[in-house]
């Protein structure tokens, strides 16, 4: 079958964006690697949509949860995964699980029925020179085609191990222990007054607690493929700093010189004194509403950080839009590669999707895929593309990979609250219905613009 366009990729992600794009008419090839006599380190079978992790998508309340909206916009859409997920279901309570066989059974069912969708089982070793083309061969990706990924993007915009600090709604940081500075004042352009960081004191007896927790806290292990990737200093877990001596943290993350603690003056230093030790925090994206806790990447198991991180002063009560941790991955520094649509910057005619574009989680992949597949459809259709509303979860979720992070600390990232344009004039407990509200009040409108696409 000729194909209006290539999907290279056979994930939740690319087959999203295959389904969405077959049934409207284009024509659809499906290059997926497993099968062909290739395979994945961490991939068991052929199936498309394979769920080689965890089999749940998390929470399905649409009401209280961003994830769960996220479901409910991606239903609306006549998404695959979620038909899929639905025939596949298992009780899971309040969350949504599935039969991980199942699932992939249906997804690959579906697209295999359709007459609009051809899976060719073939390894891609290199991006498509012309053709409208996706790429959603996730954080495996065979290392013929990252390299020519690298070759089209730039050698310092893909990454190959994930190194990931924990990231804090900036509304749950108690503002009367901590205070915000940048290290002797040095700001730059586009400091707030104050300065860029949100600064945790710590006295000797708080850090030398924390150090041993995080000597004591349980950490996660590599997989077998991750055991030979090196460290390197840019993202080694805080926990194998710690172990090279008790003071180490202190002049590296948690170093405290140059930081005046405005609570704790006296007629000696009327500025404030140094503390023993500082947790510092840098704004991750242009709201303002996350903060990453900088050089806190980690190993430590995930229930291990919470209670350790609410010890450190000011940060009792946190609230984490993601936690810290370190595994073999290849995503793009999205907001400096792609442009609004996801295209490469420096090839128009290749799309990406997936975890590739820097967001994480089953659902999150398989929402960007469709976004990818919608975009993709509205182009060969000749059609101007309108973006979904930045308030719902779509929109959020698109807006922060495309350019609304800071590309400097760009990580892989979960669809949550912080993401969302802010509601200041809502109390706490009722923002996330409130959030949710306006999304679903939001979506309806753009969803009837995207009736007109066809081929």
């Amino acid at each position: 079958m000729v194909h209006d366009i290539q999907i290279i990729g056979g994930g939740l992600a690319g087959s999203e964006a295959a389904w969405q794009l077959a049934r409207r008419g284009f024509r659809v090839r499906l290059s997926e690697m497993r099968g062909s006599g290739e395979m994945t380190p961490a991939h068991q079978t052929d199936g498309l949509a394979e769920l080689v992790c965890s089999n749940s998508f998390r929470s399905d309340d649409s009401d209280k949860n961003a994830v769960g909206l996220l479901h409910d916009e991606m239903r609306r859409l006549d998404s695959l995964v979620m038909q899929a997920g639905e025939k596949a279901r298992v009780p899971a309570g309040s969350a949504m699980a599935v039969d991980r066989d199942v699932f992939s059974a249906e997804v690959e069912r579906a697209l295999k029925e359709h007459p609009n969708v051809t899976v060719v089982r073939e390894r891609v070793d290199a991006l498509p020179e012309s053709g409208p083309t996706i790429v959603a061969t996730g954080p495996l990706t065979a290392q013929s085609l990252a390299e020519s990924i690298v070759q089209a993007t730039g050698q310092d915009r893909l990454a190959f191990f994930d190194a990931i600090a924990p990231i804090v709604h900036r509304d749950s940081i108690d503002m009367d222990i901590c205070w915000i500075q940048s290290r002797w004042n040095k700001r730059t352009e586009a400091s707030n007054e104050e300065g860029d960081y949100i600064n945790c004191p710590m006295t000797k007896e708080q850090y030398y607690a924390f150090h041993q927790g995080l000597m004591d806290g349980e950490k996660t292990e590599f997989r077998e493929w991750e055991k030979d990737t090196p460290y390197f200093d840019g993202c080694m877990p805080i926990e194998v700093m710690a172990a090279r001596g008790v003071e180490t943290l202190r002049f590296g993350p948690m170093k405290p010189v140059g930081l005046d603690n405005p609570r704790d003056t006296t007629p000696e230093f009327p500025q404030g004194r140094w503390p023993y030790a500082v947790v510092q925090l840098r704004q991750d994206n242009k709201l303002g509403t996350l903060w990453n806790m900088v050089g806190f990447q980690t190993k430590l198991k995930h229930g291990a950080q919470v209670e350790l991180f609410r010890t450190i002063p000011g940060l009792e009560n946190a609230e984490f839009a993601r936690l810290g941790g370190l595994h073999r991955n290849t995503f793009l520094n999205s907001p400096l590669v792609l442009d609004r649509q996801l295209r490469l910057n420096r090839a128009a005619h290749i799309r990406f999707a997936g975890q590739m574009t820097g967001c994480e989680g089953y659902v999150e992949s398989a929402a960007v895929g469709l976004m990818a597949g919608l975009m993709a459809a509205s182009e060969l259709a000749g059609q101007d593309w309108a973006p979904p509303p930045r308030t719902t979860a779509l929109g959020a979720l698109l807006s922060h990979i495309t350019g609304d992070a800071e590309a400097e600390t760009f990580q892989p990232m979960n669809v949550n609250f912080g993401l969302f344009p802010p509601l200041h004039e809502v109390g706490k407990k009722q923002r996330k219905e409130a959030y949710t509200s306006r999304a679903k009040a939001d979506l309806g409108p753009w969803l009837r613009q995207l009736e007109r696409i066809s081929a």
